[in-house]
């Protein structure tokens, strides 16, 4: 499979107003297509922050990753999503998810919907934007069968995780290849044919000379219940030389149709090397 590969850059960080244009003109030099800005409330506003990187940066396409649409009225959203994309030249792209932080849900007075309320409010909001005259990008992420059912009937670029929900702490665990595989599958079926774009955000980037032992010294710190070569294969963790990584990521594209990486911010200059591979 071939497919021109794009990148973006997750900033998870809060900062002054002069570090947030200096790494997002860090990112536009670094070669990043996209610079996006998670919806969490210990993060960054995401709209202020977009419309400060438009005003700086003049290349990078400028997108969520995700909205969390629970926190949204999707009429009033939608107001803002084009105000937005309008102000920024088209050049934004909306990214949606249904939020699956409780805390952030009780914090912010809007108790703990179930998970299937908070995709049928996804479900409305995506409603809401589309039924107006679309043009911009949509991005959906998610795991579950109706989030990503929804995303192969509307979205332009499906997200998918590389994590799921778990009991217990940490919350989170990797995906493995298989379970990843599987859901590729699933939407290519839900899409019936129809064109869309894949995505996959990784978790980290982490620069190594043997993979291998660098895969075991993080099975042993992070308690990981996967075998070293599980480890290496999989999709949101990356590891290696930069030649080793941009070969990891031709695989992926060959395997589960991924073009489009998304990294998070502190791997932001470990990954500007294989950027710079794959653009070649």
């Amino acid at each position: 499979m071939t497919g021109t590969f794009r990148f973006g850059v997750n900033m998870t960080s809060v900062g002054t107003r002069s570090d947030w244009v200096a790494k997002c003109q860090r990112a536009e030099d670094l070669g990043y297509d996209v610079i996006l800005v998670p919806d969490h409330l210990s993060m960054g506003a995401p709209f202020p922050s977009l419309m400060l990187a438009a005003s700086v940066t003049t290349l990078p396409q400028l997108g969520t990753f995700v909205l969390n649409a629970g926190f949204f009225n999707p009429v009033l959203l939608a107001r803002d999503v084009f105000a937005v994309n309008t102000y920024t030249d088209g050049r934004f792209e909306l990214g949606l998810g249904a939020g699956y932080v409780r805390e952030e849900f009780e914090e912010a007075g809007l108790g703990w919907p179930s998970a299937g309320e908070r995709v049928s409010h996804l479900e409305r909001t995506v409603a809401a934007i589309v039924e107006k005259h679309w043009d911009m990008p949509l991005l959906i992420g998610g795991n579950g069968d109706r989030v990503l059912r929804l995303a192969a009937k509307h979205a332009d670029t499906v997200a998918f995780t590389g994590l799921k929900v778990v009991p217990g702490n940490p919350p989170l665990e990797f995906l493995q290849a298989d379970e990843v595989l599987e859901r590729v599958e699933f939407v290519r079926a839900q899409a019936g044919g129809r064109t869309y774009e894949s995505n996959i955000l990784i978790q980290s980037v982490v620069p190594a000379d043997d993979r291998a032992a660098k895969a075991g010294e993080l099975r042993q710190l992070y308690k990981m219940d996967f075998t070293v070569e599980q480890i290496l294969e999989l999709p949101a963790l990356l590891i290696g030389q930069p030649t080793e990584i941009a070969d990891q990521l031709r695989a992926q594209r060959d395997r589960f149709g991924f073009t489009y990486f998304t990294v998070l911010e502190p791997s932001m200059e470990d990954f500007a090397p294989v950027l710079k591979l794959l653009a070649e």
